[in-house]
């Protein structure tokens, strides 16, 4: 079964031309599921309905990658949840972002936004790394985490920087970063940003 997802930002935002796309491309409408929100939004209802409801030989289609996914990160995140259910994907305006073509061009272009992801995951991670070494030449000493694994290090990076731009929710981060609300805690804590946990770098609440 094919399904189309469509999202404008505000709900002063015409959803039309998406559905107008999937529509052509004899997607039926009882298959269509739409949010109007902001990328930026933690949750979006009808997508999380159509990724519980898809099932393995199935196809999501969007008319454009960014109705769908706010990062490189968020987008492999994404891929790699419908490949652990055999799900394909596929954009209309983008047709070389396509799983369900077995072409070695279109697999080379899903290779690759995951590797830029990869990176974009290293820069954090060796940026972190960078102002902990310079803490260390202040005189801060970090000890070994208790309870986090030399092989969650990473993790516990990832989610520090997130949390110090000050860009997504909670809910954002520990789905980027495939953890828990209180591992994700526990790694704040760690990097002793425990007393900032109900703030954001630019003053939002945290929820």
């Amino acid at each position: 079964m094919v399904f189309g997802y469509a999202r404008v930002s505000t709900a002063e935002q015409n959803l039309d031309l998406q559905l107008d796309a999937f529509l052509k491309e004899g997607i039926d409408t009882k298959n269509i599921y739409t949010d109007k929100v902001s990328s930026s939004q933690e949750e979006r209802k009808s997508l999380s309905k159509l990724l519980d409801y898809a099932r393995e030989g199935d196809t999501i289609v969007v008319w454009k990658l960014d109705r769908l996914a706010r990062s490189l990160i968020h987008f492999t995140n994404f891929i790699n949840q419908l490949n652990e259910k055999g799900v394909k994907f596929r954009s209309i305006t983008e047709p070389f972002l396509d799983t369900t073509d077995k072409s070695s061009h279109c697999q080379f272009i899903v290779n690759m936004f995951a590797a830029l992801a990869q990176l974009e995951r290293d820069i954090i991670i060796e940026r972190t790394k960078a102002g902990m070494a310079s803490a260390r030449a202040r005189g801060k000493v970090f000890g070994a985490p208790k309870g986090i694994s030399k092989k969650n290090q990473q993790k516990a990076i990832i989610c520090t920087e997130y949390f110090k731009e000050g860009k997504l929710t909670v809910k954002e981060i520990c789905e980027r970063v495939g953890v828990s609300r209180a591992t994700y805690y526990k790694y704040l804590k760690y990097h002793g940003l425990n007393g900032k946990l109900r703030t954001y770098k630019f003053g939002s609440v945290i929820k």
